[in-house]
């Protein structure tokens, strides 16, 4: 059983940070036990911990607890996929082996992107709304290697644009309970999603103290997360994710960005039904 082959958590705060790091929910993805494909039902509850950015270039954290669900019916699931790049919504496989899975979504943001009221240094920039977005999503497993690639798309109408995410992950596991992860990450966005986060307009300008700035599409973060899950019985699980990102290109070059370094880190706790 490797991490690749584990359902994802739903965890919430994933149109956050789709373009620094995988979203928090993603960057957790696969840390549900592995189901029993002979049944056509799987489930799976649980919390965690995460601290995260205030926002998108903020150097101030926020930590919170978090809900976690899996849901699978057949190709079907609810909450959160390995690979897909979110964690709030629903999809399907549309193609599964012992090597590949390929598969769709739409998902959801939980909490809104950016709030004015976040930091003073936001007044004037307005609040970046929560969107609905569609996505694509292959992960592809080579021995103990696992290549993941995935696109989100904002079909909401909130002009975020559209992001594309790859990763590799080498998976040990040192005892038979114990599974640990580790791989580098990158995620190219477009320029009108770089501009809604990093970039500032016209009217920004003139409502805050910030000059200008246009921000123009290329890679905007690259990480590389650790992660570790104990499992305690069959049902029971512990586990924990950290990811290092930081800001590239325009992203990192913005007049709104106060840190360049985007780092995450959660700890949660499993239960999964039979």
């Amino acid at each position: 059983m490797t991490v690749k082959e584990r359902l994802s958590p739903l965890f919430a705060r994933a149109g956050l940070l789709c373009s620094l790091t995988l979203p928090v929910g993603a960057a957790l993805a696969d840390e549900v036990p592995a189901p029993d494909q002979k049944k056509p039902w799987h489930f799976s509850l649980g919390a965690g911990v995460a601290n995260f950015p205030e926002y998108p270039g903020s150097d101030k954290d926020r930590t919170r607890a978090l809900p976690i669900v899996s849901l699978r019916y057949g190709r079907f699931f609810l909450g959160g996929v390995p690979g897909a790049g979110s964690p709030a919504g629903f999809g399907a496989y549309l193609y599964e082996d012992e090597t590949w899975s390929v598969g769709a979504n739409l998902s959801r943001d939980v909490i809104r992107p950016r709030k004015e009221s976040d930091d003073e240094r936001l007044r004037g920039l307005g609040d970046i709304d929560s969107t609905t977005r569609a996505g694509l999503f292959a992960t592809y497993k080579i021995g103990w290697v696992t290549l993941r690639a995935s696109g989100l798309s904002d079909i909401g109408g909130n002009d975020q644009g559209t992001t594309l995410s790859f990763d590799a992950e080498a998976t040990y596991r040192p005892f038979p309970q114990l599974v640990l992860s580790a791989g580098p990450g990158v995620t190219w966005a477009d320029e009108k999603h770089t501009q809604k986060f990093f970039g500032i307009d016209a009217g920004q300008a003139a409502r805050s103290n910030f000059a200008q700035y246009t921000a123009g599409s290329g890679v905007d973060a690259v990480r590389f997360s650790f992660g570790a899950r104990y499992e305690i019985t069959r049902q029971w699980g512990l586990g924990a994710r950290i990811t290092a990102a930081r800001l590239q290109g325009d992203a990192a070059d913005s007049p709104i960005v106060q840190d360049k370094n985007q780092n995450t880190y959660a700890m949660f706790v499993t239960y999964r039904f039979f």
